[in-house]
């Protein structure tokens, strides 16, 4: 672990692709454009960015999976480019999909990535039982993965990552494709990790899983670092708390909005789709009261009142100009 109690580092990192592949001397695409990124041991950070942004580069680069142009990478203290193959000993990657057999049992799946991490026969027993009960799979050891549900999949495939205990742990997207309660116990074993002392890199577009789960959070855009904050820091340079009107009647959006700026610090918005009036306010009560007792008094019938605090979602799009939603449905 680096003496600064950064468990990864990476400073003006750069990564070209040809535009077309096989061409020499062609246009190239700078897939990473002098990134930036500063993990603190013991914590979950998440890297969050559209489609395209670089994220993906970003991990399979600091996970030695390939090689970058330019600038430097340090994980557990060890320099990426001068000893790839130490890295890789400190290091566990689980990408979007699980990497496990489904004809044999959980406890086959552990032991098989047990040899052929070359921990001979006896020691991928004990540590495979070792980790079905650090992840609660103790009553699924001996049940073939095909009938685990995709929550106890995941789980498992974090627990191959784990074989040889690493210092740092990347994590692509880890609960795509899960249902709520699926993401709740991937969620909680991440969480339990994190308490055993690993450090985890999360990619993901799921930004409440990043709000949950993650300690400090990097946005990446166009390759390059564009924000990197706590989740609170990112959400309070979007703006304080706000009051949310929606009104039963699209005629009276106007008015709703006009007793919302006498208690607000800024211009009320409007969405006439969803008929909902909006803006930042000061003494977050005092003004909710105030609102609500104009409101009755005018006879505006009312739909939802409330505060809302800003969240991931609009600070992705106040940073990247759309929100997450959309580029995870691309």
């Amino acid at each position: 672990m680096s003496a600064t109690g950064y468990a990864v580092r990476a400073e003006g990192l750069q990564k070209r692709y040809a535009e077309k592949k096989g061409a020499k001397g062609g246009p190239h695409k700078l897939a990473l454009d002098g990134f930036d990124l500063a993990v603190r041991a013991g914590t979950v950070h998440g890297l969050l960015g559209p489609n395209g942004a670089g994220k993906t580069t970003a991990v399979r680069a600091l996970a030695t999976l390939l090689k970058f142009d330019g600038g430097r990478a340090e994980v557990a203290g060890i320099d990426v480019r001068r000893d790839p193959r130490l890295v890789r000993r400190r290091i566990g990657l689980t990408g979007q999909y699980a990497a496990l057999d489904e004809v044999l049992t959980g406890r086959q799946n552990l032991e098989m990535f047990g040899r052929l991490f070359h921990l001979g026969g006896k020691r991928a027993r004990v540590r495979a039982g070792e980790l079905l009960e650090q992840f609660d799979l103790v009553e699924a050891a001996d049940k073939g993965v095909g009938a685990y549900s995709g929550g106890m999949r995941r789980r498992l495939d974090l627990a191959a990552s784990m074989i040889l205990a690493p210092q740092v742990l990347f994590l692509d997207e880890p609960t795509t494709g899960l249902d709520p309660r699926g993401r709740g116990e991937v969620w909680d074993a991440v969480r339990a990790l994190v308490a055993g002392g690993t450090t985890v890199l999360l990619t993901t577009q799921y930004l409440d899983e990043a709000d949950r789960l993650a300690s400090h959070i990097t946005v990446i855009d166009r390759g390059r670092t564009i924000a990197d904050d706590t989740p609170d820091g990112l959400k309070n340079r979007v703006g304080g708390d706000r009051i949310e009107v929606v009104v039963a009647r699209a005629a009276d959006l106007a008015v709703a909005a006009k007793v919302i700026a006498r208690v607000s610090a800024t211009e009320p918005e409007t969405d006439e789709v969803a008929l909902r009036a909006h803006a930042q306010v000061g003494d977050r009560v005092a003004a909710l009261t105030e609102v609500a007792r104009t409101l009755q008094d005018e006879g505006i019938a009312v739909e939802d009142i409330g505060l809302r605090r800003p969240s991931l979602d609009d600070v992705f799009l106040r940073l990247t100009g759309h929100r997450a939603e959309l580029e995870a449905a691309a």
